[in-house]
Parts: structure tokens; sequence; C-alpha cells
């Protein structure tokens, strides 16, 4: 007999030992200027585990009061990092629960006696997070892929050692975001005393740990808050409406008198463009350098930067490096729109993913992963299934690659009150924190839900309407996968996103199917909600190196004649006027739970874990640029898929 427990784990000790509030604002991103300093806690970090069927002991021991080292062993752990992958213990990787880590840091002295206010910021913490200080309960969060902020002027010692601990854990439930449940194995003749797996229902690893980079910062006691800049064209000027919040410390909040904003519009040369004064308002930039994406334009990603200052009467002047991409978005009933002209998607999905690192930020593996994007053509992708990090953001801002922002409600199911209100607050957080940025040019609010379901009719009603309340701006939709006839959220969406493995979940082996499948469908949900129409995910696995000729399904020419196929139906639906876009289904491949349907991982990539391309890569790059009227030169198009050129109309 098997239990599925919806609470488990140590999940309710959130409560223990803690008493701060819950962390909903990350705060603007780290960036120093004349009034910021910024230093960075990244790096190797001490770790344990809290015991399996002990959950609660690091809370009852409390570890947080001091370092760990001093009540028992620990070990190294990189931050930033997923734990899961870095050594070579199974307890590790598998761990379901709570993880500690701690290390000391020092404060200067100059940083009090100069009265600046001291800002903690973590990038994310998956999933569950409490963060101490010193020993006290600083502030926590639930959810594992947006930003955690506070405010540690009081909570530290200057000049001498200070303690930071975090306690994670990355149960999921069914009313948290991803959900998921604990399954407790209750039969004793086929498992020991205690035993319980982790269940969730979407198709990747479930890392945990310190994914993103800690930063300690300084501002002064009034100090922006937060930036507001949404843009538009007139013609060839562009304009920049902005509204800045500012704050000041508690003590002195009562006497915040004579604040005043001012605003420097510099090109991305730096040099100076235009000025305004006024902490709200607009600003009219003359013949200005818009925002194109990738290969609509000569020059792609043009960002302006902002120079936003706040002072008050005692002369206290904050600076903040606002970057912004003037261009405006658009939409209707067939089309999407960039700066006046109908745009059309050609990108992938992908996954925060990589060897040893898991969903840790990696520099390196970041501008490889643009320099391929930019190397097939692509010109966007979208956050599947979760909000990334706000580095990979910051590229493709300046990249020119656009963005499907999709939170992580991924797979839902049962869509109650409570699991509705947090995944409002998902939502709002996540256009909060990446609202000014150009390259998000639309909201996705899930994937794959179980929209079939009657409850999801005004569950998506709502949060799609929530969404909007926070950003009017751009389009909002959820990527679907359950018949259109069943389907309870297309009606709420802007634009219509659709996942289909046509000749691979089903006829598999049947790739002459694929194109009047693919025009059919998608031409029907155009006609039942009369918005415009994208492909989401398609694709097929390729084991790299295995090859048959005719085609068989697992090799890569499966995976590069599938995409062909495919190819043929897109061309179709875009002469039709109403599809709007393509993204395959995956950029690299990536790991998942184990499972005999998965050989060590999704291996629907077009390019190996480690970015090496298949077959399929290829392929796709030859498509794109001839979809972006982009010819290549005959020494860039690989021996590989040559007769798939002469065989099909595509090429």
């Amino acid at each position: 007999m098997e239990t599925w427990t919806v609470v488990a784990l140590g999940i309710v000790t959130l409560a223990v030992g803690t008493h701060a509030k819950d962390n909903s604002w990350g705060g603007l991103y780290p960036r120093e200027s004349a009034s910021r300093e910024v230093r960075s806690l990244d790096g190797l970090w001490n770790f344990r585990l809290s015991p399996l069927h002990d959950p609660d002991k690091g809370f009852r021991e409390e570890w947080y009061a001091q370092p760990m080292c001093k009540t028992g062993p620990v070990i190294s752990m990189a931050v930033p990092s997923s734990y899961n992958d870095v050594t070579q213990d199974k307890a590790l990787r598998d761990h379901i629960g709570w993880a500690w880590y701690d290390r000391t840091f020092y404060v200067p002295t100059r940083w009090q006696s100069d009265n600046l206010r001291v800002v903690l910021r973590l990038g994310s913490a998956h999933y569950n997070s409490i963060i101490y200080l010193n020993g006290e309960a600083l502030t926590s969060h639930e959810g594992g892929h947006l930003p955690i902020m506070a405010e540690i002027t009081k909570g530290v010692v200057y000049g001498k050692e200070n303690l930071i601990t975090v306690a994670i854990n990355n149960t999921l439930t069914p009313e948290t975001i991803p959900q998921g449940s604990i399954i407790h194995h209750n039969d004793s003749t086929r498992y020991p005393p205690g035993y319980f797996t982790q269940s969730y229902n979407f198709d990747f690893t479930n890392y945990a740990g310190l994914h993103r980079p800690v930063y300690i910062y300084t501002t002064p006691q009034t100090y922006i808050d937060d930036i507001l800049v949404t843009t538009d064209i007139d013609g060839k000027d562009g304009i920049i409406t902005y509204n800045v919040t500012y704050s000041t410390s508690q003590e002195e909040s009562q006497h915040l008198l004579g604040v005043g904003c001012s605003i420097k519009v510099l090109n991305n040369k730096g040099d100076h463009v235009t000025s305004a004064m006024g902490c709200y308002g607009s600003i009219l930039v003359t013949n200005a350098s818009l925002w194109w994406p990738y290969l609509m334009a000569e020059e792609s990603g043009y960002m302006y930067t902002l120079l936003v200052a706040v002072s008050d009467e005692t002369g206290r002047l904050d600076i903040y490096p606002q970057k912004v991409g003037i261009r405006a978005v658009g939409w209707n009933s067939t089309t999407l729109t960039i700066n006046n002209r109908p745009m059309y998607l050609r990108g992938c999905g992908k996954h925060e993913d990589a060897d040893i690192r898991g969903k840790g930020l990696d520099y390196p593996l970041v501008v490889k992963d643009f320099s391929l994007l930019k190397w097939l053509g692509a010109n966007s992708f979208r956050t599947s299934h979760y909000p990334y990090a706000e580095e990979i953001m910051d590229m493709a801002d300046q990249e020119g690659i656009m963005i499907v922002d999709e939170s992580p409600a991924v797979g839902l199911s049962g869509f109650g009150e409570t699991l509705m209100n947090k995944h409002i607050s998902v939502m709002k957080e996540l256009v909060r924190r990446d609202k000014n940025r150009p390259s998000v040019i639309m909201w996705s609010v899930g994937n794959e839900p179980q929209s079939n379901q009657a409850a999801a009719k005004d569950y998506f009603s709502k949060v799609v309407s929530a969404t909007k309340s926070e950003d009017s701006s751009r389009p909002v939709t959820c990527v679907l996968n359950r018949p259109k006839e069943k389907d309870q959220a297309g009606r709420s969406l802007d634009v219509i996103l659709v996942n289909r493995y046509y000749s691979w979940y089903g006829d598999t082996g049947h790739l002459e199917v694929i194109k009047l499948q693919t025009v059919t469908e998608f031409s029907e949900w155009h006609a039942l909600h009369n918005k415009p129409v994208m492909i989401s995910e398609y694709g097929a696995g390729s084991i790299p190196g295995f090859h048959m000729d005719p085609a068989f399904t697992w090799t890569e020419e499966y995976q590069a004649e599938l995409m062909v196929q495919n190819f043929e139906a897109f061309d179709e639906l875009r002469s039709r006027g109403y599809f709007v876009g393509e993204m395959i289904w995956n950029f690299a491949d990536f790991a998942t739970p184990q499972g005999h349907t998965r050989a060590a991982g999704n291996k629907k990539g077009i390019f190996t874990r480690n970015r090496q391309p298949k077959m399929a890569a290829h392929v796709l790059r030859y498509h794109y640029h001839k979809v972006a009227n982009i010819s290549l030169i005959a020494d860039q198009i690989p021996l590989c898929f040559t007769s798939l050129m002469s065989e099909n109309n595509d090429f």
C-alpha cells in the first residue's frame, strides 16, 4: 500500500526557528554605481544535509546559531550550483528535505561610519528557504527561481566576522508551484520502514540549492527602491515612460522631505543623449536607435542606459543604472508585431541545465548558449519551465533574443483557490523582476496544465487577469497540450501556444502524416479562438552518434527528418497569416529523473548536454536562416544532410 502525502519532510518546520516575514520583492539587481557598492558572497560554502528521517534536526539543534562546523561534519559546496551532482554521494544526489548552507563574511566599518544601508540578496534558493544572519531569522521565501532580498544594516557586526546560514527544502506538494507529492511505501515486504519517494509530474530533474549569485550591497539611507520603464515609438522617435519609487530607512521615514529625481539617458557607448527631471514622466528620444530582435535589423539588442538619481535635502544621493531598450510590442487576432513590423519567432525551448552544476549559474555556459542560438539563426527562446537567472536575461536583452518568460507552474492540476493565490503571487514577483526587459515579449503563466479540468476555466481567467493588471504592455499566454475541444484555458489567452509531437508520441515512425496533422490542428486552434497561434514544442529524441538509413526512431536521421516534415507544415501555416512562431524541443539534452523511458536524460536536444551539435542542429540552422531570408554559403552546409536538402522542398 502506498500513501500520497501532501505535507511532509519538515515542510511544516518553515514555521520553526523563524518568525521572519516571507520575502516577495527581490529588489533591483545589485549594480555598482557612484553611490552603491556590491560584494559577492559566491564561492565555497559549508554544507550539510538534514537526516532523511529526522528533517527537523537542524532546527531542533539550532544549526543556524553558530558555524555548522562546530556542530558536526560539513562538506564544501559551490555557490552558485545545484548540490545534487557535485559529489559522488548518491544520498546527496537524491536527497529530499532540508539542506543547510553557511559561510562567514566581513562588513567594513566604513559602511557604518558612512551611514550606509546594507542589503543581502540571493538570486534564488530552491525551493523553500529560510535565511539567518548571526543566528537570527532574517527572512524566508517560497519558490525556487526568483530573488530574495533583506536589509541587514542592523543585523551585521561591522569590522567583525558575520555568519549567514541558509536552510533550503526541495520538497514539492500539491500546493507548491510546481506541484509534487511524497509517496510513503508502506508494504513492509517490499520496502524498509519509513521508506518514501518524491513524485512530480514534470520531465526534468528537481535540482536544489543556491542556484544563483549571493551578494551584499550598499545604498544610501534614502535610496531607489524600484524603477518602472515602458517604451513606445513615434515614427523615428522613441518614448521612454518612467516611474521611480524611492524609500528611506525606517528611522528616518518620518522626516523624508525634499526628495527629487533626475534622469540622464546615455547611448550604448555611454554618451549623453538627453535628460529629465522628476520621479515620473516621459522622455522623447529623437531619431532613436530601436531595440530589434536578432536578424531583424542591422543592429540588434540596442540598449540605452537611464542613469537614475534620487537625492534628499540632506544631500544623500543614490544612483542606479537602468538598462532600457526602446521598442513597441503589439498583437491582434493574427499577428505579433515589434516596432510595427510583424515578428516571427524562430526559437527553442531550453532548460537551465548542465553537467555537474545542474541549474547553477555558469557564465561560460551562458555565453556559449547565446553563441549557439545566434549560430542557429534563432531569435527567441522560452524560459521553460521557470524564470531563468537575471544574468541570462541580461544577455538576451543585449543580444536581441526575444523571450517568452514563463512561470514555474508546470503540469498543474486541481486548480484550487490556495494554488491560484500562490500562482498569482508568483506571476506578480516575476513581472516585477522582469518588467523592464525589452527581450521579454510575452508572459507565460505555465506549461501543459491539465486544462481539460472544469476548474481550469475560472482559474486561468483569474491568473491571466492578475498578470495583465501587473503589465498590460505584453501578451499573456499559457503553453497548452490538451485537446482543443476540451481545453478551458485558451479563451483567456492573447496568443495560443501548443506543444505537439506528431510521429513521436503518436503515429511513431510515420513521418508522412506530420504535415497534414500539424496544419489541420493549428488551423483549428486559430479558428476556435481567433488568436495568433504558434507551436511551442515539437521534436524527437536522438542518441548522439546513432545512425540508420532509412531513418529509424532514436537515430539522428529520424530526428532530422521529423523536423523537415514539420518545417513544411510551418511554411504552409505561416502563409495563412496567423502562425507566429516555432520552437524546437529542446535546445540541448538535459537531466531527468531516472526511468525506463529516459536513457540518462531527455535526448530531444539538437545539441548534446555539453553543447555539441547533432545533425538536427545543422538542419535547424539552415531552416532558420532561410526563414530569416539570410543565405548560408555552401561551405556552411554540412554534407551530413545534403540528401535532405535535395529531397525536400524546404531546402
